[in-house]
């Protein structure tokens, strides 16, 4: 149900409650109230007197912009309490539902293990940030950057902080040179032929990839919400990056076009019933598909079983690229396609692209 613009809405994410708040009385920036509370009947019905508690504060011009009137009565206390530790525990029990087993077991236990090691105090996130990057090196101490941004971007939705103080602290790292080596066009063949022999459940991704050049930490996150009802075009939104759900790279969303092959490929994959919010492309166990162990389990041993030379998963897009300049299409749509600028496109490519006469 549509809502009428400056409303007060009751609506959740991720199974938690909160109350979307009208825009003008923040000066057109978005306001959640968090309620840390989960979507039950019982709960639901909770969120929607309060939300008409605030709607009244409104019409008669007493609302609380600070929102400490609104907030449930034991909210403060479970903020003050909790260590960055402890939120951790709490985070690594949620995902436990959506991650692989051994996700948790390494990756999450690795961090818990590195948070141990520092402060641990919410409200000295600076410091923790530079305690990370000294026990460790640059690239772990971003990994575990992110994920505990996350950790504290979900305990906020959740009503257990009152903000993420981790939001806007980042790692730089210097990248290295980008390598562009595309596959051939035959080797791609190869692939996907080798896939569907060996590793059948994973041979619609690997297609996919090679189809659309998207990037591998996008074509994880795809739901079928993200095609549209005619199966004309995909929207890439999202990307999952060491496990958490994000925006794309470019924090921006982009159209791609199906093709009669791209949709035939959707629908060999397509359940029955269709679940719109289901993975197009889950893991063997139905979970998020794990980037790292898809690489090593199952892309390199049929790299090397066919005799090509080992390229990244990544390089897929590559491809993807190279074939699409080499056949003429306009650096513009094929940017507008990956998701890049015309100019990255022209500097990371243009030696891939030939031509035989000098332009006038």
């Amino acid at each position: 149900m549509k809502h009428q613009k400056g409303s007060v809405v009751v609506c959740e994410l991720r199974g938690m409650l909160r109350i979307r708040l009208p825009r003008h009385l923040f000066g057109g920036t978005q306001k959640y109230l968090y309620l840390g509370l989960p979507d039950t009947p019982v709960n639901r019905s909770a969120a929607e007197e309060k939300a008409r508690a605030i709607a009244t504060d409104i019409a008669f011009e007493k609302f609380d912009t600070s929102l400490l009137r609104y907030r449930p009565p034991n909210m403060e206390r479970v903020k003050i309490s909790l260590t960055l530790g402890e939120l951790w525990a709490k985070y690594t029990e949620y995902k436990a539902g959506h991650l692989a087993a051994t996700t948790i077991k390494k990756d999450f236990a690795n961090i818990a293990r590195n948070i141990a090691k520092t402060c641990q105090n919410l409200n000295q996130a600076s410091k923790i940030r530079l305690e990370l990057i000294e026990m460790t090196t640059i690239r772990s101490a971003k990994k575990n950057l992110m994920q505990i941004n996350a950790c504290c971007c979900w305990a906020t939705e959740s009503g257990l902080i009152e903000g993420n103080p981790f939001e806007k602290l980042k790692i730089k790292a210097r990248k290295p040179p980008t390598d562009i080596q595309p596959f051939t066009g035959e080797e791609c063949d190869r692939i996907i032929q080798a896939f569907k022999l060996v590793e059948p459940h994973y041979a619609p991704l690997i297609e996919f990839l090679f189809l659309t050049g998207c990037r591998p930490s996008e074509a994880i996150a795809l739901r079928w919400s993200h095609i549209d009802a005619a199966v004309t075009q995909v929207t890439f939104c999202e990307a999952v990056v060491y496990g958490i759900t994000k925006a794309t790279k470019t924090d921006k969303s982009r159209s791609f076009p199906i093709n009669p092959k791209l949709r035939s490929l959707l629908a060999s994959v397509k359940p029955t019933p269709g679940d719109n919010e289901s993975l197009i492309f889950p893991s063997k166990t139905g979970l998020i598909v794990d980037e790292h162990n898809l690489l090593n389990r199952q892309w390199k041993p049929i790299l090397d079983e066919l005799g090509i030379r080992q390229r990244p998963i990544y390089n897929c897009r590559h491809s993807f690229i190279s074939i699409c300049l080499t056949k003429g299409i306009q650096v513009k749509q094929v940017a507008l396609w990956v998701g890049n600028s015309p100019r990255t496109i022209w500097e990371h490519y243009a030696g891939l692209v030939s031509s035989e006469e000098v332009p006038e």
